[in-house]
């Protein structure tokens, strides 16, 4: 039945403030009522879609220090001195050094291998201190840590090894005797005494001597490889039982030069993640120049990866190049013959995990240490191309010579950044006409995006290619972002059938070191916590059941009034003018008129930039500034025209234009000329978290006044440039609070019912089996706090709750707390 009209109801323009109003709730028993909000019927006897066993998995990528620093456990930053400006603008290769005495890095014949470039040269009686990651290199009392480093001589050196913090000695100091003559590698183990997450490690030499590869590992890491990975990181990845690992971008895959590590490409570092980079002794990987803005050292390689797949038990699925570059980039590669090049790589990694030992790679994976195939299903080609048509040409010569060699690879696309838009539709004909097996979708949008599109998937043609939703979060880690998540996960499983595989993004973050957010792990150098987001995705990924039993749910009744708010101006990386703006109601009243002669009082500076009159335009001058929104007006304003003249004087992108325009974070703005000047979107901001409403391919030009209109009809927007129609959206989609999905556990006989109740008030619900025998008793686990709960590394304010229901029957009734994701597992008899 409906929801109470005497109740709180549902208002899409008032959805966040809706979410933020509860207070922490903590789950309400379950108790039968008279009166009932919602109604969930589920029908048994009906067949669902069957659901993987891979459905949900997790992708890593090297974002926010997720691998140096994060998952891979070495505690030394910069060993190799490989740091360059060409990482970070700030870097040099003594970034996280000190040098006490006299040393040099140097780039010449004497240096370890060509593809470790950089050695020290430190002077007799000198002494270098590595500062580690975060606040300094941790160790905890008692356990040991093993020491390592490439050292040469002409005549023998001592060295002394040591661990301090400002509090003093941190473990015994080490001797370590460096014999006479060439490069050698030399170990020493330490046992803490003291428990630091500030510690240094010093190296000191009695004489001359080069060094590289300076290295302390934990002898405690996961699964206790000996380059191997941080415990607490990689069980909390264990511990979401994932299907699945994409690996490794992401933006690091179709980025920078797509040539090699050699001397022929004039050793690039700013290039594409090509794994063969990644394989092999880890003081013979080439060094890259991250996409985020830092150094990696490549220490966590492909194998490394693949063995952490097969521990967890989840299927490696890896993303190669295509040699169309993305994330801003925007660039095809014209070489046959690199092309061919990297089409051939794409084999070698399919021999590498799956090729036998007799094979070249499959020889190489058993020197390394595992002469089993790592059993290789899913690969995937590319990843966030806007260049739809110069990506799927060479994408179809990637998946030809995959499949006439790999048969039984199924090889993955992709259908560009956004979750709709030209290259979106574009990309996706492409796919569907070439008859792709399956297409990875990705984005990032508000709460209430994903609580208004819960039905995406229910109209995607059931026989064309299926979805891997490879990327994708709403835009925060506060509980009400989980809870929007939640809700869409139940659309998700709905159509099983169709989204075969999904992956929140990104995985990690180091919380000194973030280029993104939101993230679902957050941690640094001695504690680690889960997001709101992860005690989510790990109650949907070990509750996942092996079919969806078909059931229907009553809806929220929805009060939707017209598009209210201001009108605004920003830029973004640009400088840009503006004059003549006029708002005027629907009825011909003017409601404001600016054009900029004299004052800018009516004016309400929000961001960031630098706002000034000039020759009677109002003028935005910082190029590096972004989102540097004015606003004017009345948040009521609603029904009306606004026209605007923009000019774009420099910078990288265009301009904006708002309307709808709440506060700082509940607005609409027409983005012309954004993402690099690739693309004009229309996006709706709530709580701060953007979507884009509707979008095209264009840019702006400079200097060129532009004559921008915006009719606002009820929620029916109809925007005009220069004249002409550009585009229109009507914005009536309901965000839907409560939501359900039903599952059934082959295994158990287990019927779970998953309800995600995103709304302030408590949902009581009558619940019919449809004639299902089932037990009295169901095991529940519920997430439930305010929407605003965040956690973190000190308080958890979202977690799981369990508890058991006794008043289960083919009818029942039961009550979601306010704010909460509830699951029933009830027993079929």
């Amino acid at each position: 039945m409906p929801r109470s009209t005497t109740r709180t109801r549902w208002r899409v323009g008032l959805a966040t403030t809706a979410l933020l109003a509860a207070t922490a709730l903590v789950p309400v028993p379950a108790h039968a009522e008279t009166v009932t909000d919602y109604a969930v019927t589920v029908d048994p006897a009906a067949q669902g879609a069957q659901i993987d066993d891979t459905m949900y998995g997790v992708f890593f990528e090297d974002i926010n220090r997720a691998a140096d620093g994060g998952l891979y456990a070495e505690l030394v930053q910069n060993r190799s001195f490989e740091y360059s400006a060409v990482d970070n603008r700030a870097y040099t290769p003594l970034t996280s050094w000190t040098v006490d005495g006299t040393a040099q890095v140097l780039d010449d014949a004497g240096r370890l291998n060509d593809r470790n470039r950089n050695y020290l040269s430190l002077g007799a009686g000198s002494a270098v201190t590595n500062a580690g990651y975060n606040t300094g290199v941790r160790v905890e009392q008692g356990k040991r840590y093993d020491f390592s480093v490439w050292a040469r001589a002409a005549g023998g050196s001592a060295l002394t090894v040591s661990l301090q913090d400002a509090g003093g000695v941190l473990a015994t100091a080490r001797a370590v005797t460096v014999r006479k003559g060439g490069w050698a590698r030399y170990r020493a183990t330490f046992t803490a005494t003291r428990t630091s997450s500030e510690g240094r490690l010093t190296v000191a030499s009695s004489a001359a001597t080069a060094l590289d590869m300076v290295s302390l590992f934990p002898r405690d890491t996961y699964r206790h490889e000996p380059n191997g990975l941080r415990k607490d990181l990689a069980e909390k990845i264990a511990a979401l039982h994932p299907g699945f690992v994409r690996f490794p971008g992401g933006c690091l895959v179709n980025t920078g030069s797509m040539q090699d590590y050699s001397e022929a490409s004039g050793w690039q570092r700013a290039r594409s993640y090509q794994w063969k980079d990644t394989v092999g002794p880890v003081e013979e990987r080439a060094v890259n120049s991250n996409f985020w803005g830092y150094n990696q050292s490549y220490g966590l390689g492909y194998y490394e990866y693949f063995r952490f797949a097969e521990d967890i038990g989840a299927m490696p699925l890896p993303v190669v190049p295509a040699l169309v570059t993305g994330c801003g980039q925007n660039r095809a590669v014209v070489d046959d013959a690199l092309l061919k090049r990297h089409i051939q790589d794409t084999l070698d990694l399919i021999e590498f995990a799956n090729g036998p030992v007799t094979s070249p790679w499959g020889r190489k994976r058993a020197q390394m240490g595992h002469p089993a195939p790592f059993r290789l299903t899913h690969l995937e080609v590319g990843n966030e191309e806007n260049l739809p048509a110069e990506f799927f040409a060479r994408f179809a010569q990637f998946r030809a010579a995959v499949e006439a060699k790999y048969p039984d690879v199924t090889v993955v696309s992709n259908s560009g950044p956004d979750d709709s838009g030209q290259t979106f539709d574009t990309a996706w004909q492409l796919n569907r006409d070439a008859g792709v097996a399956m297409v990875d979708e990705h984005y990032y949008n508000s709460p209430q995006w994903f609580l208004q599109n819960n039905d995406r998937y229910d109209s995607y043609d059931r026989s064309g290619p299926k979805v891997f939703l490879g990327e994708y979060a709403s835009q925060g880690n506060a509980f009400k972002n989980g809870l929007a998540e939640a809700a869409y996960m139940t659309g998700l499983e709905r159509n099983a059938d169709v989204v075969k595989l999904a992956s929140y993004a990104p995985l990690f973050a180091n919380e000194d070191y973030v280029q993104w957010r939101p993230d679902l792990v957050w941690f640094n150098n001695h504690a680690s916590w889960n997001s709101a987001n992860y005690e989510v995705q790990k109650l949907f990924m070990t509750n996942v059941g092996d079919r969806v039993v078909p059931s229907t749910a009553t809806g929220t009744p929805s009060l939707q009034g017209p598009v209210t708010g201001a009108v605004g101006l920003s830029t973004w990386a640009t400088s840009a003018a503006y004059d003549d703006v006029r708002v005027t109601g629907a009825n011909g009243e003017t409601l404001l008129s600016d054009d900029f002669s004299g004052d800018a009082s009516r004016w309400t500076h929000t961001g960031g930039g630098s706002w000034s009159l000039q020759d009677g335009q109002y003028v935005q001058t910082d190029t590096a500034a972004e989102n540097t929104m004015v606003f004017a007006g009345d948040p009521a304003w609603h029904d009306y025209d606004l026209r605007v003249k923009a000019t774009k004087k420099s910078g990288k992108e265009g301009f904006l234009v708002a309307f709808g325009v709440k506060d700082t974070g509940n607005y609409y703005w027409w983005n012309l000329g954004g993402w690099n000047n690739t693309q004009s979107a229309v996006e709706q901001a709530v709580d701060g978290g953007k979507s884009t409403l509707i979008s095209k391919a264009g840019s702006v030009e400079t200097g060129r006044a532009y004559d921008i209109d915006v009719k606002v009809r009820g929620r029916q927007v109809t925007l005009y440039l220069d004249g002409q129609e550009w585009g229109s959206f009507t914005d009536d989609k309901p965000a839907e609070p409560f939501r359900q999905v039903v599952t059934a556990d082959d295994r158990t006989g287990d019927l779970i019912v998953k309800v995600v109740n995103a709304q302030s008030t408590q949902a009581r619900t009558a619940i019919d089996l449809g004639g299902a025998r089932v037990a009295s008793r169901a095991r529940v686990t519920t997430l439930a706090a305010a929407p605003d709960a965040v956690n973190t590394e000190t308080g958890t304010a979202v977690a799981p709750v369990t508890s058991t229901f006794t008043g289960v029957a083919n009818r029942f009734t039961y009550t979601f707390p306010a704010n909460s994701v509830t699951f029933l597992r009830i027993r079929q008899r």
